[in-house]
């Protein structure tokens, strides 16, 4: 946590640490739906495919969520992220236990990252016309990484009413 300000060359300094902290914050504020979520399905549920246009269950989802959050927490020796280096865990789609399990070591690891919001790093992501290296900041990174989840949970809620699930959680799926 930022501590007082001791004098004018620190200040630009303690307003980034302080910038990332709060998208740092947000992030684990959105991640806790995922353990909410979780703790109140089943396993059966986890995997339910059946709700039309998507046919995707919501495990595939929360996967998704957790791998695009492994990707940005992975960077290599150059100060890059590869966002299509996913694992694809099926287990963690399937299984609320071992969902919670990868949740927890993403939460973890956010607890304790020390990057910089200004930070620049390189994003290898595919945009549809093969990999590209993009120019970003951490700061820019983890806000995308949020956006993306909340995007997922509305897909989500839309699956847990189809199928008759309530979440005790009025904001789910919005920003």
């Amino acid at each position: 946590m930022v501590g007082e300000l001791v004098d004018k060359d620190n200040s630009k300094y303690l307003i980034k640490l302080v910038s990332m902290n709060k998208i740092i914050q947000s992030n684990l504020k959105t991640l806790q739906k995922t353990s909410l979520l979780l703790s109140n399905l089943t396993n059966e549920e986890l995997c339910n495919d059946s709700v039309p246009p998507y046919y995707s269950s919501l495990g595939c989802h929360i996967r998704h969520i957790l791998d695009f959050y492994d990707c940005v927490l992975n960077i290599d020796s150059y100060n890059r992220i590869d966002l299509t280096a996913r694992k694809r865990n099926n287990d963690v789609e399937t299984n609320c236990e071992i969902a919670l399990q990868y949740l927890n070591i993403i939460i973890n690891r956010l607890q304790n990252i020390g990057y910089q919001a200004e930070e620049k790093i390189i994003v290898i992501d595919d945009l549809g016309l093969g990999k590209l290296e993009i120019q970003y900041t951490f700061g820019a990174l983890f806000a995308q990484a949020n956006s993306h989840a909340i995007h997922h949970y509305a897909i989500i809620n839309y699956i847990l009413d189809n199928l008759g699930i309530a979440l005790q959680d009025n904001d789910f799926g919005y920003n």
